[in-house]
């Protein structure tokens, strides 16, 4: 067979590539039943159960407050939901003076031993607490001591009697308070001025001078005086141990500290004292928290 130049150069081109090139190498590795591990980016992360969310205590007030420059007794209540007289008493405060000092701590936890508010007079303004001074929060005349009652001479007691009575007593358990119990209505008839906000802390009702101003509920009055700066003459009055009502800038105010009061009943008369036009401020507060009264009143379009 004949071949050309060129077909004998190109057979040994092929024969020399030939002879160079190598078969790959294939490596088996034998399986095995542990799992690939992988790259940290690629690794799952651990599915971790979420922590139960604690609910915020019922009563968030502090056990104790430091009395600052500026405070009355009257205020401290109102903005922590108690009645002031009680603060009083759960750290000796006595009439008639009713002083507090700046810098002092005052328990707004009632101790086991507390006994029930003094009973005292109505109050009158109180001066604000400032440095180094000793305030007065509250003047009034003690109280006559009342005469006590006589007692009826106990008859004998019987054998079951005694039996009886060398039983321990337990004490009934108290019923949780059910706040829906109260039921609300309007303090006033009115155009409203400014509703609940930020800034507003309840609502701003227009009015004429000596307009009745009425109780929103049942309750105890538990302020009445112009000792709050910025509210001029003033009714607080407490519902349960969870809700206060407020009502501010008044003219005249027809109860006092003490009395119950029912619902839609006279407190007041509408005025414009510390205000710059004849208004009802009304607030409601819960455990000493300003909240909108609008979601607690029925509805009347008349009011808007």
């Amino acid at each position: 067979m004949k071949y050309s130049i060129g077909s004998v150069l190109i057979l040994a081109l092929l024969a020399g590539c030939t002879g160079n090139l190598k078969a790959p190498v294939i490596e088996r590795t034998q399986s095995s039943t542990k799992p690939v591990a992988k790259s940290a980016t690629q690794a799952r992360k651990p599915v971790i159960a979420p922590k139960a969310v604690s609910e915020k205590p019922a009563d968030w007030r502090p056990d104790s407050y430091i009395v600052k420059k500026g405070d009355t007794l009257y205020a401290i209540g109102l903005e922590y939901g108690f009645d002031y007289k009680d603060i009083a008493n759960w750290n000796g405060i006595t009439p008639p003076a009713y002083t507090i000092r700046v810098g002092q701590a005052l328990k707004l936890k009632a101790p086991a031993s507390a006994g029930s508010s003094p009973v005292v007079s109505p109050a009158v303004a109180a001066p604000a607490a400032t440095e180094g001074s000793v305030v007065s929060a509250i003047k009034t005349e003690a109280p006559p001591q009342a005469k006590p009652l006589d007692e009826p001479t106990p008859a004998a007691a019987s054998p079951e009697t005694k039996a009886d009575a060398a039983k321990p007593v337990e004490k009934p358990a108290e019923k949780p308070l059910d706040d829906s119990a109260v039921e609300w209505g309007w303090p006033a008839v009115g155009k409203i001025l400014a509703k609940f906000s930020d800034s507003n802390k309840g609502l701003d009702i227009a009015g004429s001078i000596g307009q009745p101003v009425l109780a929103a509920a049942s309750g105890k009055v538990v302020y009445s005086g112009n000792g709050l700066r910025g509210y001029g003459k003033m009714v607080i009055i407490k519902h349960n141990t969870t809700y206060l009502s407020a009502y501010a800038h008044n003219s005249q105010i027809v109860v006092k500290e003490g009395q119950d009061v029912v619902k839609g009943q006279k407190i007041a008369e509408m005025g414009n004292s510390d205000a710059d036009s004849i208004m009802l401020h009304f607030e409601i507060r819960k455990l000493g928290q300003p909240i909108d009264p609008e979601k607690f009143l029925p509805a009347n379009a008349t009011m808007n």
